[in-house]
This record gives C-alpha cells, sequence and structure tokens, in this order.
C-alpha cells in the first residue's frame, strides 16, 4: 500500500468556494499521469529494489512538496505531477500480475469502484453537518496499526491478505472522510497542493486495496 503523508498545517488564505474545484482538479490530473506512467511501465518487473526505492523516493519528493507549498506553488505542483507519475512507476508491476492473473477487466473495476467512492464520500460529508475531522485521532491510531500489522504480517502470515485489503479499505474510507471536511472548513491551513496529494493518497490506497479484494475474488 502507498499509505499517505500528512504534513503540519500552517494559515493560508484560500478561498473556501474555490478549494473544492482546485484540489479535485489536481486529483484527477494527478490520477490520469499515475494511469499513464502505470500504462507504459507495466512490463517492469517487480523487484526490492524498486519498492524500496520507489518508497523512499516518494517520501522525499513529499517532504519537499511540503517545503516549498507557500514558498514556491508551481514548484510544489510541478513537484506533485512528478510525485504522481513515480506512484504510477511504482505501481505498475502490481497492477500488470493483477491484469494478467485476473484480467484486465479486475482493474477498470477498481478503478471505476474508486472513482464512485471517492465521489459518495465526497456527497456524505457536504451533505450533512458531521465534522469528521473530530475522528482525526483514531483515523492517526488505526494507519499507525495498519502500517505495523502490515509489517509483522510480511514475516507471521497471521492475516489473510483479503481482510487486509478490508481493513485497509475501512481506514482509508475514513480518511477520505476527513479529508473532504477539511476541504469544506477552507483547509485547516494547507494548501490546494497539500489536500490534493492527501485526496491522491486516500484514492491510491482505497484503488489498491479494492484492487487486491476483486482479484482474490475471482480466484476464491
Amino acid at each position: 500500500m502507498a499509505y499517505r503523508y500528512s504534513p503540519a498545517p500552517r494559515p493560508i488564505d484560500v478561498p473556501v468556494q474555490s478549494l473544492l474545484a482546485q484540489v479535485l482538479g489536481l486529483v484527477a490530473l494527478g490520477m490520469l499521469v499515475t494511469a499513464i506512467a502505470a500504462y507504459f511501465f507495466q512490463g517492469l518487473p517487480q523487484t526490492m529494489t524498486l519498492t524500496i526505492g520507489g518508497f523512499i523516493l516518494s517520501m522525499i519528493l513529499l517532504f519537499v512538496i511540503n517545503g516549498v507549498a507557500r514558498t514556491n506553488p508551481p514548484l510544489a505542483l510541478l513537484l506533485y505531477y512528478a510525485f504522481t507519475f513515480l506512484m504510477g512507476v511504482w505501481i505498475a508491476p502490481v497492477i500488470s500480475i493483477y491484469a494478467q492473473m485476473d484480467g484486465p477487466q479486475v482493474v477498470l473495476q477498481a478503478a471505476e469502484t474508486t472513482g464512485l467512492g471517492m465521489l459518495t464520500l465526497a456527497v456524505v460529508v457536504y451533505a450533512t453537518s458531521i465534522d469528521f475531522r473530530r475522528f482525526s485521532g483514531i483515523a492517526t491510531l488505526a494507519l499507525l496499526a495498519l502500517i505495523l500489522v502490515g509489517f509483522v504480517n510480511i514475516f507471521l502470515h497471521f492475516l489473510h491478505g483479503t481482510m487486509y485489503a478490508w481493513i485497509t479499505l475501512g481506514v482509508f474510507t475514513l480518511w477520505t472522510l476527513i479529508d473532504f471536511a477539511r476541504i469544506r472548513a477552507g483547509g485547516d491551513g494547507y494548501t490546494p497542493v497539500q489536500m490534493a496529494v492527501q485526496i491522491y493518497l486516500d484514492a491510491l490506497n482505497i484503488f489498491l486495496a479494492l484492487l487486491q479484494i476483486f482479484g482474490n475474488r475471482r480466484r476464491d
């Protein structure tokens, strides 16, 4: 899983009425860049070097994006698209494996479900008076537990992959609600690019979880 990165917010003046449109536009373009990269690098073998190297480079890009988001927005935007391209290269072997084992329709199904799910969650946030930001502490603990369980499970294999994918789906569904609630509240001090990174990572993790769920379902 790609997981997420939450930089510390600082005050910034972003018009509330335009923030959602900016963020969704950035996320949509970022997903398109990821899809293009995944398509062109679908033959890339899944190796430990690629996995670890991609993770380290992605974390570096995320920290740099956060560092320049306010002082140099154009550079932050450029780095954001570089990050989404890197994510496409990183997940290309995974998508290729599922496409070969279960058929390309599984990838398409996971992508469509992710899009519809993200739209539904946004509607839930904007159509209700619930402030999902109050669950940020729970979501953070759940994410830390998810990472720890995933690491231990690599060696002990005590949790089935499908179950772990369902848990991942639940955790990032909650994070998506929280992030959309932040946008509704005006960004909570985050820039549009920073919010786009968070929503993008929510969607990417949900997509990967659904890909595993749908793929395993076909093999069961």
